[in-house]
């Protein structure tokens, strides 16, 4: 069964840039490295571009560990943690109903 979970932040306003940059090379990692991970997407909030939430989908828990174990995950996090606002980056776990893909 799939694992599904969004994680959300916020970032202070002068770091977003540098966070999205990394986002973007975070993902592209994600896509070419991680085929347990079926869905990673990373969304800005329109009306506070401060607030992000990451999608994730993954295979089987295995999946979920080699994603969290990776070395692109510290690097990721060493780019975002420093500048956080809000507190720590919150991690939720979804059950699927229904999906599209």
């Amino acid at each position: 069964m799939p694992i599904c979970q969004t994680a959300t932040y916020q970032v202070q306003s002068y770091a977003v840039g540098r966070v999205k940059a990394a986002i973007e090379v975070f993902v592209d990692y994600v896509r070419a490295n991680e085929p347990g991970t079926r869905l990673y997407s990373a969304w800005q909030d329109a009306e506070d571009p401060t607030k992000f939430v990451h999608l994730f989908i993954f295979e089987d828990e295995a999946a979920r560990e080699a994603h969290g174990k990776s070395a692109e995950v510290a690097a990721f996090e060493a780019v975002y943690r420093p500048v956080l606002t809000a507190g720590p980056v919150v991690f939720k776990d979804y059950s699927m109903i229904a999906s599209n893909i």
